[in-house]
C-alpha cells in the first residue's frame, strides 16, 4: 500500500494518493473578489495542477462535487465547467448550495481520480 500526500499544510494535504487513486480537497479560488466565472476557472486551474501532480489527468476523474454559495450561480458556473470537461470521459457529479469558508468564495470543488 502507498499513500502519497501532495501539498500537504498545517490541517491538511491539497490532494492524497493512495495506491491507483488520487483524491483531490476542496479548491477554492485566489480572488475571492471575482465573479462566479473567474472563481469556477481558478478552481479548475488548481484541480488541474493537483491532477498533474498526482499523475492523473481530467479524462481519469472519477467524481467532482460541485459546492456553489448560491445555486443560482449554477448556470454560469457550469458554461465554465462544460468549457473545460473531458465531454469523452465524463466523471460522476453533485452540486449542492452549501455556504463556504469564506462570504465572498462563490464555488468550491473536490475530485476524486483514477491515477496511474
Amino acid at each position: 500500500m502507498t499513500i502519497t500526500r501532495i501539498d500537504p499544510g498545517k490541517r491538511l494535504a491539497a490532494a492524497v494518493k493512495h495506491n491507483d487513486t488520487l483524491y483531490i480537497a476542496g479548491q477554492t479560488a485566489d480572488t475571492e473578489s471575482g465573479s462566479i466565472e473567474v472563481q469556477t476557472r481558478e478552481v479548475l486551474a488548481k484541480v488541474d495542477a493537483l491532477l498533474a501532480k498526482g499523475g492523473s489527468s481530467k479524462a481519469k476523474l472519477l467524481t467532482i462535487n460541485v459546492y456553489l454559495s448560491n445555486i443560482a450561480d449554477f448556470a454560469a458556473m457550469n458554461t465554465v465547467y462544460d468549457a473545460w470537461l473531458d465531454t469523452a470521459n465524463l466523471p460522476a457529479r453533485a452540486t449542492v448550495e452549501t455556504r463556504l469558508a469564506s462570504p465572498n468564495l462563490r464555488v468550491e470543488m473536490t475530485a476524486v481520480a483514477a491515477a496511474d
